[in-house]
């Protein structure tokens, strides 16, 4: 087994995740600017995971978030409540009727289509996640029969509060054995008044002690860290394992790294693929060249838990990836940050299935 995970049990969770979860605003085919209707979504990159997870592979997941009780409040739970993720740990904040004291985080994305790339706008000021402090969540109580803990650089730039809720979290984690899993998910409309790339990354080689499973994006994973960066370019497998093995010097509990690669042709078509290192061995997952996109948002976080998926199964490691490349791909193909794929298609995909109609 490449990672060392608990059993199974009736009352536990197989992965908990800590993160922000807003309601995400969809023009369409459309501009935000233009359009007098939208479809709303729930969607966070710490929470897609967990959503993923038990939507489209069964595992039991939660969420650990903070929401204002008011009617967006309620909206974001019944949207979560549809996507079958435990919400016993989601704290609820007084509504104050005007928003001074604490919100419900809203964002807005155009998801573009050739030449036009998508656009996001956050709206995520002074949420209710952003002011939690350490001490206020029972970690111990929520890792007592966890077995994986999942969290972000999202989460963890959303304020000072928030990294250190971040850090209490995985210290508890690892005193109760879960893995803990991270995903760097550079943020940049974030990072803006906190020193930018340099105080993303002081945060991230902090944090990354207490991790068992790195995840970087589109082989940006160096850089997450402060090491150098070979840039966008598609690597070999070669590359990656040098880089690898640079990043372990660094940080030797790190027991899996693991990135997404992605060559953009259009908003309408990338490559898709991906590499992942555990214990000395590198792989490079399956490829999807000139994957037809329909919406890009989520899909790294569809990558992240079809890969934790395999490892909780004991797969290896081109299985994992193998599983969360695809699982990823089939997330860019509908609409909405969350996976609408069922494990029999993920593992088609995986096999080659073709595009033809399943009667």
């Amino acid at each position: 087994m490449i990672v060392s995970i608990k059993p199974v049990t009736e009352t536990g969770h197989d992965l908990v995740s800590l993160g922000e979860v807003m309601v995400r605003f969809d023009p369409g085919e459309t501009r935000i600017a233009r359009t007098r209707s939208f479809t709303v979504w729930e969607g966070g990159g710490e929470y897609n995971v967990a959503r993923g997870l038990r939507r489209c592979f069964g595992m039991k997941t939660a969420i650990v978030t903070a929401l204002v009780d008011n009617p967006v409040g309620r909206l974001v739970e019944d949207l979560m409540l549809q996507g079958g993720v435990d919400l016993r740990h989601v704290l609820w904040s007084k509504f104050d009727s005007i928003g001074r004291e604490s919100r419900n985080g809203i964002y807005f994305l155009e998801r573009g289509f050739g030449r036009r790339g998508a656009v996001g706008m956050m709206d995520r000021g002074h949420t209710a996640i952003s002011q939690v402090k350490p001490g206020e969540i029972d970690w111990d109580r929520i890792f007592t029969h966890a077995r994986w803990f999942h969290t972000g650089g999202v989460m963890a730039a959303l304020s000072e509060g928030s990294t250190a809720v971040v850090l209490e979290a995985m210290l508890a984690a690892k005193r109760h054995g879960v893995v803990v899993s991270f995903d760097a998910n550079y943020r940049p409309s974030l990072w803006k008044e906190r020193g930018g790339r340099r105080g993303a990354v002081e945060v991230n080689r902090m944090l990354a002690e207490h991790v068992d499973v790195f995840f970087g994006h589109d082989g940006d994973l160096s850089a997450e860290l402060g090491k150098s960066s070979q840039g966008p370019a598609w690597h070999t497998v070669e590359s990656f394992g040098e880089m690898a093995q640079n990043v372990i010097r660094d940080f030797p509990g790190l027991k899996v790294l693991a990135t997404t690669m992605r060559r953009v042709h259009s908003a309408s078509s990338n490559d898709w693929g991906a590499f992942g290192y555990a214990n000395g061995t590198v792989a490079e997952g399956i490829r999807y060249n000139d994957l037809e996109i329909f919406d890009r948002v989520g899909g790294g976080d569809s990558f992240a838990s079809g890969l934790i998926y395999g490892l909780l199964m004991g797969r290896e490691l081109k299985w994992s990836l193998d599983c969360g490349v695809a699982h990823g791909a089939l997330a860019m193909l509908t609409p909405g940050d969350s996976s609408m794929a069922t494990l029999a298609e993920v593992e088609g995909l995986m096999a080659g299935d073709g595009a033809g109609v399943k009667r």
